[in-house]
């Protein structure tokens, strides 16, 4: 039964239970009744949205958009009964561009320099649902190496991510701002975060670039058993920034707090790096109630997420509006608006 239709038939049902004998009218009534108190429910609970599964794409295992999408998936399966968040791996941001834009997955987690780099299919119906938190830019070696700054790396064996990942993106940047190439003065390999560490740890590479939120397990657990270093790259942010034309606000100076690493070494001390946000990004023909739900799922499980994944403790209500270069999607609009004082 359509909404709009429902008044008009009620009101009809009133005036034929006015003109039956009391009991009957006392019953009439209570179904009556009854049948506006599900209407109102079914009106006032929230957006309706499609059943079903849809695709999320999660990024490289044993990342943080992997095991943050694990979480939200579960969080999404009670918050909107019926949906299924299908979390599909990926190589990372610009493959979860490639797999949004293409409508092969619905929803992903894509860095902002991402976005702005993508040129692939379906580019102009990306949309974003919100700003979360920032992906921090790591390079980690072995304790004892001698490498103190990106440009010491020339000529040795790295790990600079997956064709498709953000990490390959900013990695090339990074180290052209040092006076590098990545395809001429060094080794690299293209490696998710899991595989670096192992080969770290093995000795089969020198060093390897990360960039994900803090902490990231992969990082963690190569802490634990293998003794490694965070290599300072905030000295440049500034060439980065001016890569960039000077105009964006991709990437700005950040520390990695001394508590993100523990048995990173020297313990107890902070690394100045270089930060770069993360959208939720999805098509712009992904049904608006199902996005509205998405979005108020993201920000209700802030907190619930965070007590495992800390970077989803740093996703605000307050900021998550600001997701330049990409406009926000209608049902995510319609969620911000509804939650205005």
């Amino acid at each position: 039964m359509a909404h709009s239709a429902f008044p008009a038939r009620l009101g009809a049902a009133v005036r034929r239970a006015a003109r039956r004998p009391p009991v009957r009218i006392g019953l009439a009534l209570l179904l009556v009744a009854g049948a506006l108190s599900g209407w109102w429910m079914s009106t006032a609970s929230g957006p309706t949205y499609p059943r079903g599964e849809i695709g999320f794409a999660s990024g490289v295992r044993g990342g943080v958009y992997d095991r943050y999408g694990q979480l939200l998936r579960g969080y999404v399966s009670t918050a909107m009964p019926g949906v299924r968040l299908r979390l599909d791996n990926s190589e990372g941001s610009l493959d979860n561009l490639e797999r949004v834009g293409s409508g092969r997955d619905g929803f992903a987690i894509a860095t902002a320099d991402s976005v702005a780099a993508f040129d692939g299919a379906g580019k102009d119906r990306v949309r974003a649902i919100a700003r979360l938190y920032d992906d921090y830019l790591q390079l980690v070696v072995p304790a004892g190496s001698p490498v103190q700054r990106t440009a010491d790396l020339r000529g040795l064996r790295v790990g600079v991510g997956q064709a498709k990942s953000g990490v390959n993106l900013v990695t090339r940047k990074l180290l052209a701002a040092a006076g590098l190439d990545l395809d001429h003065d060094i080794v690299p390999a293209q490696l998710g975060v899991v595989d670096a560490a192992d080969r770290l740890a093995a000795g089969q590479l020198d060093a390897f670039f990360w960039s994900g939120g803090l902490p990231t397990t992969a990082v963690s657990d190569l802490s634990e058993r293998f003794r490694i270093r965070i290599v300072p790259l905030a000295d440049l942010a500034e060439a980065l920034h001016q890569q960039e034309g000077g105009g964006s606000d991709a990437y700005r100076a950040a520390t990695i707090p001394k508590d993100a690493y523990p048995k990173a070494e020297p313990q107890g001390t902070a690394v100045p790096t270089v930060a770069v946000p993360n959208l939720l990004i999805t098509r712009d023909d992904v049904d608006p109630g199902l996005v509205q739900g998405v979005t108020a799922a993201v920000i209700g499980s802030r907190d619930a997420i965070g007590s495992e994944v800390h970077a989803a403790q740093l996703v605000d209500l307050r900021t998550a509006v600001y997701t330049d270069p990409l406009q926000l999607h209608e049902g995510a609009r319609r969620y911000y608006t509804s939650i205005k004082p």
